[in-house]
Parts: structure tokens; C-alpha cells; sequence
């Protein structure tokens, strides 16, 4: 029986030292003895391929795969094959594979770690060129509507310049709702006579924040459950709210405040469950804060922003959408798709924030929604701890 702790040592010896021949032979004596593992595989391949025998390769490096599909180096060896027989795809695949295999690469050697920038480099010139070819084909049939809309998004979420965000509430999902990250505004006629009021509610607005402290933090800690950081804006007064209505109770010392404000409210279809809705709030972002990317509770409802006090360098990303806030301009979107804000200016951003119910919902749907959390509630004796 050869000694094949000391055959494989001489093999990867052999190897360093630039010896194909003697390298092959050892490992292959340590296959035969019954003693080979991934490595020796890839040290057989990688004399192989010195050797110029590419069957031989080849067999090697796909027995190293069956017995460790991770394999970096046996990956790359895969890719590199496959690149030099000109089968871009399947080069691609492994290239790919090495990629999402690897760890971070401060834990690879040097040259392993070369060997992965070379994979990522190759799958993004496979990407460009398939991306081109793609784009340069369809544009031939000469169709209407491939720059823009919802197609051109499918095609930057094919090649990988986009993510595919979909709902992903937090507690509650409906099913069959669309997942859009920001609704067409011509389906919330409400918004118009909304947006005519900017002025008054933003008095009203300036009024509150000349009137001393009044914002609470728009994430607070509750001792009574676990602590859920997020980037550290829980009980962060940088993401301040002052409310109109919270959690389904009217604030009646902060409506007071704010009359014109709710006046203007009156007309909009606010989204109404039992301890839990509507929250009409006057949120604020102070200058250089940021919200982290989240997802909200429930998607019977959406979220409205009417842009009351907007610096330049303010922005909000859903999905794959960012836009800056207008003074005056409302939106509505779905915030169970990942969203996230920044304040880049010099000033504190407020906006007006209120939910409504999704449209799509017929009454007796959101009957039995309001329902549904009526029995949660009524099973655990308590109020819910619940977010806008």
C-alpha cells in the first residue's frame, strides 16, 4: 500500500516546481490507492491540462465537481475549458457559479483571489455582450415601446441591471394584488383637490414646528417586546412624527392643532381597521439622515406622500424607482416593496403621510380584513404594536 499522504505531497510538489509529469503520475498513483479527494482531482487536472491532455482534464475536473461542486478552482478550471472551445454560455455558468461559491475573498490566498476578480470580470463581459446582442436584435423588428415602460424594465431585470421587487409585507399578505412600486396618480382623482390645500396644511405644519418640541421618533422601542434595530433610527428623533390619527385613534390635541389639515382629509379614502388604521402623519427627515431600505406591514393598503417642506437633495427609492419629492406634488405606493429615503440638503424634509385602501379591494374584502385583525386582536387580549 504506497503511502499516499506522502504521493500527494510530492504531486503538489511536483506542481509548484513546474513538473507536469511526475505531478500526473503521483496522483494518479494516490486515485488508485483509493485516496483521492476534490484537491487531488484538480492537482490531476491541472497536470493534465500542463500535459496538453484535455480529455484527461476534463475527466478530472468533473470528478472533483461531483465530489465538491464548490470547488473554486475546479469551477474556473470548468470555465476556462468551456471558454476555450468557444461555448460562451457554459463558460459563463461556471464563471457565474465560482462567483456566488466564493466566500469573502480577504479568506482566499492571493492567487485565488485573482482567480475570482478574473471570473467576475469575465461574467461581466458575457453580460454586456449578451445584453447587446439582445437589445441590438430586438430593436430590428422595429416594435413600439421597447425604451421605456414595463418591458424595459423586464429587460434590465433579465440582464441584471435591476432587481425584481415584489410585495413582502412584513405581517399580512393578500393575494393577487399587483406589485408597483409607484401607482399612476390619474386612479386617485382625491389627490387634486389634496394638492390644492398644500399651502394651508403647510401653514398649519410651520405652525406645529414654531410651537416647541411636538415630533416624536417614528420608530420607538417598546419594553415590552424584543428591541428591533434598524441602521439606528429606532427612538431617532432625525425621523420625526407628529400625528393626526395613529393607529386608528384620532389624536384630538394634535387635529386641533391642524383643522385646515383635516378639513382637506375629509374627501380622501383612508384605509380603516381597529387598532391599526388609518395613521395620517406629518413625517420629517432631518438633513443627512437616512431611512434604510424596509418593507412595510400589509398590502391591502398603500401609502400617500404629499411633499410639504422639501430642501434640494431629497430623494425616495421604491424598488428600482427613485425620485426626489416635490413641493405640492403627491404620490401613492405600495410600501410592502422595499423602499428607503434620504435627506442630502441642508434643511429638514416634512412631508403629509397617510394610508388609504388598495383599490382593488371590494367592500367586503376589506370587511373581512378589518375582521380578520378585529379575531387577532380579540384572541390576544391586547392592543397590537403596530407601524404605519
Amino acid at each position: 500500500m504506497p503511502d499516499l499522504i506522502a504521493l500527494k505531497n510530492d504531486a503538489l510538489d511536483a506542481l509548484r516546481r513546474g513538473d507536469a509529469a511526475r505531478a500526473r503520475a503521483s496522483f494518479e498513483r494516490v486515485v488508485t490507492g483509493g485516496g483521492a479527494d476534490a484537491g487531488v482531482f484538480v492537482g490531476l487536472a491541472y497536470a493534465c491540462r500542463a500535459q496538453r491532455d484535455a480529455v484527461a482534464m476534463l475527466a478530472a475536473i468533473d470528478r472533483a465537481l461531483q465530489l465538491e461542486p464548490r470547488n473554486l478552482r475546479a469551477l474556473m478550471l470548468k470555465a476556462d475549458h468551456l471558454a476555450a472551445a468557444g461555448d460562451e454560455r457554459g463558460a459563463s455558468s461556471y464563471y457565474m457559479a465560482a462567483v456566488r461559491a466564493a466566500p469573502d475573498p480577504q479568506r482566499l490566498p492571493a492567487d485565488l483571489q485573482a482567480e475570482l476578480a478574473r471570473a467576475s470580470e469575465a461574467c461581466n463581459r458575457y453580460a454586456a455582450r449578451f445584453e447587446s446582442f439582445l437589445r441590438d436584435f430586438i430593436a430590428q423588428r422595429d416594435i413600439p415601446g421597447m425604451a421605456q415602460g414595463r418591458f424595459a424594465e423586464s429587460l434590465d431585470i433579465l440582464v441584471g441591471r435591476k432587481a425584481a421587487f415584489l410585495q413582502q409585507p412584513r405581517y399580512y399578505y393578500f393575494p393577487g394584488l399587483a406589485s408597483i412600486p409607484f401607482h399612476d396618480r390619474a386612479s386617485f382623482p382625491f389627490l387634486d383637490a389634496l394638492e390644492a390645500a398644500t399651502a394651508d396644511i403647510r401653514e398649519e405644519l410651520r405652525a406645529v414646528m414654531s410651537g416647541g418640541p411636538a415630533f416624536e421618533p417614528y420608530l420607538r422601542s417598546d419594553p415590552g417586546r424584543p428591541r428591533r434595530e434598524q441602521a439606528g433610527m429606532l427612538d431617532n428623533p432625525d425621523w420625526g412624527a407628529f400625528y393626526l390619527w395613529k393607529d386608528g385613534e384620532r389624536m384630538e390635541e394634535n387635529a386641533a392643532r391642524c383643522p385646515r389639515t383635516m378639513r382637506a382629509l375629509e374627501s380622501v379614502p383612508l384605509c380603516r381597521v381597529t387598532n391599526r388604521s388609518p395613521s395620517v402623519l406629518f413625517s420629517l427627515l432631518r438633513p443627512g439622515a437616512h431611512i434604510p431600505a424596509h418593507n412595510g406591514m400589509v398590502n391591502t393598503r398603500l401609502i400617500c406622500h404629499l411633499p410639504l417642506i422639501v430642501p434640494q437633495g431629497c430623494e425616495f427609492r421604491v424598488g428600482n424607482e427613485t425620485r426626489p419629492w416635490v413641493e405640492g406634488k403627491a404620490w401613492v405606493f405600495d410600501d410592502t416593496i422595499e423602499h428607503e429615503a434620504w435627506n442630502h440638503g441642508a434643511e429638514t424634509r416634512v412631508i403629509l403621510l397617510f394610508e388609504i385602501w388598495r383599490p382593488e379591494l371590494a367592500a367586503t374584502e376589506r370587511a373581512l380584513v378589518e375582521a380578520m385583525f378585529a379575531a387577532i386582536d380579540a384572541h390576544s387580549g391586547q392592543k397590537p404594536q403596530w407601524e404605519i
